[in-house]
């Protein structure tokens, strides 16, 4: 489901281009490496820059010269390399994205860092939370921007989600229930089967614990009921689906049950029909309605947030794709509030940039985030009985 999501995203973000005019390139535009030619770059990171006027693709890496090379040449990159380490030597790249396999990203995100530049990193942000926090220490000596790219929380949909919760007018969070799935399964090749790249559902669909954490505003559990994994056939250290059962505190300290179901491998309906219906969404049941975040990773494609009245049954709808609480008064680097076609990642890129020049973005995924999120994974997987993903970076 992810791979169709983020295909539609491309073709959004294409068209986009087509019916909206771009604009020119500041001559002080900060340069882009790119480590990895990873399909999710064209989404994620290429396309996003073409609109905004402070960012320029400038180079392209990949262990394969010639690959690096066909990309650079497809997406007009103005360098490609077949070294990551020869991007990040080169004093002209000002911010790196990195969308290597999991397990890469704290080796490389650490080089980028010694190397003096900022840092947008594809999530999970590391393997486990030894290694987020030696990322975010080492940010903070080196004095470099580092974000972990959670670009669905950028998104407007998102902020008008939190403030529908913590209106005050439902009362509550009793408990939440977050799902995200793959069917059409991921494909049992890639790499997110493969344990020694941090691979695993909880790993690759951590949206499901960043959608909960970030209605609660919570950080860890405070208590692990029970986790259950579906192990893969080919390697029993990797979960193919997980079904975990918390509880977190909100911001008053109230108790809230929390539900969270990956699966990289959800079943046909009657083995014959695949759920393409099932986006990434979390309910939210409070003292007096039922709130459901439809499709909340990818808002831009198409969401709606339904507030069910407990007592009455009536529902409301709310969508939001441009302004909103945080971006509604800020003055975006294409106008006031930003542009409603502007995909999460490109809401991401915005806030992104504003961190680097030393503005106050409207929203941020702090280091204290990243470090929490991982947490919790490592919970988990100690919980299921599996393995944390990763090592000890001090041990290395």
């Amino acid at each position: 489901m992810a791979l169709v999501l983020q295909s539609a995203t491309f073709l959004h973000q294409y068209l986009g281009s087509l019916l909206h005019s771009l604009p020119n390139k500041s001559g002080t535009a900060l340069k882009l490496g790119v480590l990895s030619s990873a399909q999710i770059n064209a989404a994620s990171i290429i396309h996003p820059i073409e609109t905004h006027p402070d960012v320029i693709l400038y180079s392209i890496a990949s262990r394969d010269a010639s690959t690096a090379a066909k990309a650079a040449k497809q997406y007009h990159f103005a360098k490609s390399s077949g070294s990551y380490q020869e991007l990040l030597d080169d004093p002209e790249v000002d911010i790196v994205f990195i969308s290597t396999p999991n397990g890469l990203h704290y080796e490389w995100a650490s080089k980028a860092i010694q190397a003096g530049k900022h840092v947008l990193c594809e999530k999970p942000f590391t393997s486990n939370a030894s290694e987020a926090r030696a990322l975010i220490e080492q940010a903070e000596k080196k004095g470099v921007v580092i974000e972990e790219a959670f670009h669905w929380q950028f998104h407007p949909a998102a902020h008008a989600f939190r403030q529908i919760l913590e209106s005050g007018h439902h009362g509550k969070i009793l408990r939440t229930e977050a799902v995200m799935t793959a069917s059409p399964g991921v494909p049992k090749g890639d790499i997110r089967w493969q344990y020694d790249l941090a691979g695993g559902s909880a790993m690759d669909m951590t949206y499901a614990l960043s959608f909960t954490r970030y209605a609660l505003r919570a950080q860890r559990p405070q208590a692990v009921h029970s986790v259950t994994a579906r192990k893969s056939g080919s390697d029993p250290r990797v979960d193919e689906a997980m079904y975990s059962y918390l509880t977190f505190a909100d911001p008053s300290g109230h108790e809230v049950h929390s539900r969270i179901y990956t699966d990289m491998a959800r079943k046909w309906v009657g083995g014959v029909v695949p759920r393409l219906w099932e986006l990434p969404s979390i309910e939210v049941e409070t003292e007096k309605s039922i709130i459901f975040f439809y499709n909340a990773m990818m808002p831009h494609l198409y969401h709606y947030i339904a507030v069910t009245d407990k007592t009455t049954g009536k529902t409301q709808y709310h969508r939001q794709y441009s302004g909103g609480p945080l971006w509604g008064n800020v003055m975006t680097s294409r106008g006031k509030g930003g542009n409603s076609h502007w995909s999460t990642y490109r809401w991401q890129l915005e806030a992104f940039v504003d961190a680097v020049r030393g503005k106050t973005p409207a929203y941020w995924v702090s280091g204290e985030e990243s470090i929490w999120q991982m947490e919790c994974i490592d919970m988990m997987y100690q919980a299921a009985g599996l393995p944390v993903r990763g090592g000890d970076p001090e041990k290395r």
